[in-house]
């Protein structure tokens, strides 16, 4: 199909475009969604222009002003959308894939394989430490005075980590 071209269209475009396109960016205020946008209001002018030819530039006015205010409605939409989806499908709060479940396994496999080459007392303090106990609840089930619970846990703690580091890789 051939569309006919009119000098009268093109003088219009040239003339006008610039104005709407300027329009329409302050409006929506995103240089590409106005430069589409504008092509949209020309093609509605081509394909149905004004009855009143002296009131162009209102018309024009007028149609880039509805199709910005859609874009912007649309743009709400899709954000409410994904804001909605967002937190329906909270991607944090999924259910652990295979390999989370395996890699989690194995790292609590080698925490009790350094826990078990600490000695029984040192053991105990970590466990109870990391169990919620109080230093007061742990000094009461280790048989020691509160403020030895503190000291106990760092030299614990220190063991540990010397455990974990000997058994991991070296690079």
């Amino acid at each position: 199909m051939d569309i006919p071209e009119s000098d009268n269209f093109k003088s219009i475009f040239y003339t006008h475009y610039p104005i709407v396109r300027r329009k329409l960016a302050a409006l929506v205020r995103d240089e590409s969604a106005a430069d589409d946008l504008a092509q949209e209001v020309f093609l509605r002018l081509y394909r149905n222009p004004p009855d009143d030819p002296e009131a162009l530039g209102a018309w024009l006015h007028r149609v880039l002003t509805r199709i910005g205010y859609d874009y912007l409605n649309k743009q709400v939409r899709e954000r409410r959308l994904i804001n909605k989806q967002e937190l329906m499908y909270d991607t944090a709060a999924s259910a652990p894939t295979g390999e989370e479940i395996v890699l989690g396994k194995l790292d609590q496999e080698d925490v009790r394989n350094w826990l078990d080459g600490l000695p029984e007392r040192d053991r105990q303090a970590l466990l109870l430490k990391y169990s919620g106990y109080s230093y007061a609840e742990i000094a009461g089930e280790l048989g020691v005075k509160p403020p030895v619970v503190g000291t106990l846990l760092s030299r614990a703690t220190a063991k540990l980590k010397q455990h974990a580091v000997k058994s991991l890789p070296q690079e």
